[in-house]
């Protein structure tokens, strides 16, 4: 079976509030065996909310709506489904004596317009809502000749969670048929993503019954291979096999299959190694650092660093010569390198990292743009420098460069 959720609320499509909802939904209907196959956030108008509904019956097994169950004029949810299902709504008087309860309990008068949370879906199923007024609804039956399951559930996210954890995951499960999804990512560093998917794409196009998803960050890759069996098993299995094969291809720049992040795998191999780290940054200005620090225990294995954005830092914290750094520039391959060896030299880790660049969106010139970055990584076996030019704005050019700094000790560890 598949499923659509429909977020409702006119503030949803502002700047100011984010549909949350439909990510928990997202994540209970996987569970579930069930595919979320649309999205969609409707504002608080009626001919568009009718229009959403039919349009979810159409294509979607399970429609889900959040949101629009409130007392107001603009919560029309109820309204809309009863009008694209053909149904009428009648006012339950055990609803609404409770609601007036609820109202008496805490000492106030229950205004008129509140009444409107009591009206029920012909043929619905009330679902008490137990953090909120607004009870949900059950709607099971044929459609159009289908077979369909409409919830419609309160728009705030801890009535909703309740709600759907003491009365709906279970009904559901109940329909379902049993089916299991699995999801088997793969994380990939330093890679562009186009790059990526011509390497792959001749792996993963001979698995059509696993879907490929292909999201791409700053200086990092997420693939997901995901498909669905009888048994979690078999689908784990299935959606393995491919993961396996593109892994192979792309060899040591996968860093995680099993949802850790960069920072995590650093962590990791510093451990095994019994190895300490310590960084000289300029143009990342310390996120290198926060980045590491990220990680609980990191205490073992970071010793600390400087942000060393004047030449003067440079020289005093991390020790890199005056001379060099007027003869080459303080972005440069050679001032890179004196910096990862001068904090580890200072603070006497394992490993040095250096970064100098110009994160922009000023200071680039012809021979130094802006996104140029010069990474380092000293250690016992000498230094490595890597040099590369980034896109984007400061933000991402700074995200990048400490993306490639960690994936050099990675490799470095490895």
């Amino acid at each position: 079976m598949n499923a659509e959720i429909i977020a409702v609320g006119s503030e949803l499509l502002t700047p100011y509030r984010m549909d949350t909802n439909s990510l928990y939904l997202t994540e209970q209907l996987n569970q579930l065996g069930v595919e979320v196959i649309f999205k969609s956030i409707v504002g608080d108008n009626l001919r568009q909310l009718v229009a959403a509904a039919e349009h979810g019956l159409f294509r979607s097994d399970i429609l889900i709506f959040s949101g629009g169950l409130g007392p107001t004029e603009d919560d029309l949810t109820r309204e809309a489904v009863a009008e694209a299902l053909g149904a009428t709504l009648r006012r339950d008087p055990e609803i609404l004596a409770r609601l007036e309860q609820r109202f008496a309990d805490r000492g106030w008068r229950m205004s008129p317009n509140n009444a409107k949370q009591a009206d029920v879906l012909d043929g619905a199923t009330v679902l008490p809502n137990p953090n909120g007024s607004a009870p949900g609804q059950w709607i099971a039956g044929q459609f159009d000749g289908r077979e369909h399951i409409i919830v419609l559930l309160p728009g705030p996210p801890f009535e909703l969670k309740g709600l759907f954890e003491s009365e709906v995951r279970e009904r559901l499960r109940a329909k379902v048929p049993p089916t299991h999804l699995f999801t088997r990512t793969l994380k990939v560093a330093m890679l562009g993503e186009s790059a990526v998917d011509a390497r792959v794409a001749p792996i993963y196009k001979r698995y059509p019954d696993v879907d490929t998803t292909i999201l791409a960050g700053a200086g990092e890759i997420e693939l997901h291979f995901r498909t669905r069996a009888a048994t979690l098993d078999a689908a784990e299995a299935r959606a393995d096999e491919v993961a396996e094969l593109v892994e192979d291809e792309l060899d040591d720049a996968v860093y995680s299959r099993n949802g850790e992040s960069l920072e995590q795998i650093v962590s990791y191999w510093l451990q095994m190694r019994n190895a300490t780290v310590a960084v000289a940054e300029s143009c990342t200005g310390g996120l290198l650092a926060e980045r590491i620090t990220s990680i609980s225990g990191s205490s073992r294995y970071f010793l600390g660093g400087a942000v060393v954005y004047s030449n003067q830092l440079k020289t005093e914290f991390a020790g890199v010569p005056e001379e060099m750094i007027h003869r080459h520039g303080a972005v440069s391959r050679e001032v890179a390198a004196a910096l990862a060896e001068g904090i580890r030299y200072r603070c006497e880790s394992t490993l040095g990292v250096g970064i100098t660049g110009v994160a922009g969106p000023t200071g680039g010139t012809a021979d130094k743009p802006v996104g140029l970055v010069f990474h380092a990584v000293a250690g016992d076996s000498g230094t490595e420098v890597v040099q590369r030019t980034f896109p984007g704005d400061r933000k991402r050019i700074r995200r990048f460069a400490s993306t490639m700094a960690l994936d050099m000790l990675r490799k470095k560890l490895m």
